[in-house]
This record gives structure tokens, sequence and C-alpha cells, in this order.
């Protein structure tokens, strides 16, 4: 075999094996550690946060996978009392994308009632996802 036809089948090999890991990691939730906790104001994103939890979504105009986004965590907004959804311009609040570390869109944030961040996923994430996401987020009524 040439080294052409070498080079090509590694290239596809590759191609295949980002895609793969692309797909595994795309709109996966991760948590944040507790040392050093980012938090969002009320001020930061134009209202008041959920009383429970936020949903804070990055976006852009041209993206595809944010109105996809948009969709999903406003079906969520309107299942879970006490949960809001915020959809913030990435390009219009370029000091809060720059201090959250927010590298692409779209990003979701979970944010807690005090504006802590708990969760974060980059790319568009499943319904359950974000169900099992505010899970972290939202303490559970009349334990203490």
């Amino acid at each position: 075999m040439s080294l052409g036809l070498w080079v090509l089948a590694g290239a596809v090999v590759a191609g295949g094996v980002l895609s793969v890991l692309k797909a595994w990691v795309d709109g996966r939730f991760r948590g944040k550690a507790e040392v050093g906790v980012e938090r969002v104001t009320a001020a930061e994103v134009g209202g008041e946060l959920g009383e429970r939890a936020t949903l804070l979504q990055f976006s852009s105009a041209f993206c595809a996978p944010c109105r996809a986004t948009r969709r999903t965590l406003a079906e969520v907004e309107g299942m879970v009392d006490g949960v809001r959804h915020v959809e913030l311009d990435a390009e219009s609040h370029l000091e809060l994308v720059r201090r959250l570390d927010i590298l692409r869109t779209p990003t979701t944030l979970v944010l807690d009632s005090t504006g802590a961040v708990v969760k974060r996923a980059s790319g568009a994430p499943r319904k359950p996802d974000v169900i099992a996401a505010l899970a972290a987020a939202i303490e559970p009524t009349g334990v203490r």
C-alpha cells in the first residue's frame, strides 16, 4: 500500500475518533469546583434570578444549536417551579463571557438560588441532562 493510502486511512480513523469524542462530550453537564465558585448577579443577567435555580444560556446570532437549546431550556423552565431560563447574547456580554470562561455557544450554566454556578455544559444539552443538573442546584424543600 502506498504512503498516500496510509495517510488517508489514518486521517479517516482520526476523524472518526474525534467525531465520537465530540458526540460523547457535547452537551454534557460538568460540575464546578467549590473553591472560587463563580457567582452571577441579577444585574448581570438583566433581570431576576430564578427563585430556586436559573438556567443561563449564552448564545450567538447564527447558532443553530442555540435555538434547539433555547427550546429545551424553555420546556424545562415550564416543568420545574421556581426555575428561570435566561438567554444572553455572548457578543453583547463579553466581560461576563470572559469572567465565566465561556468558550463556545451554546453554553448553559445552571445557577443555584444565590447565583452560584453549579453545573455547566457546552453544546446543546438533552432535556433529561438539564433536569438532572437542576437537581444539583435545587435544595430539597424542607430539608436543612
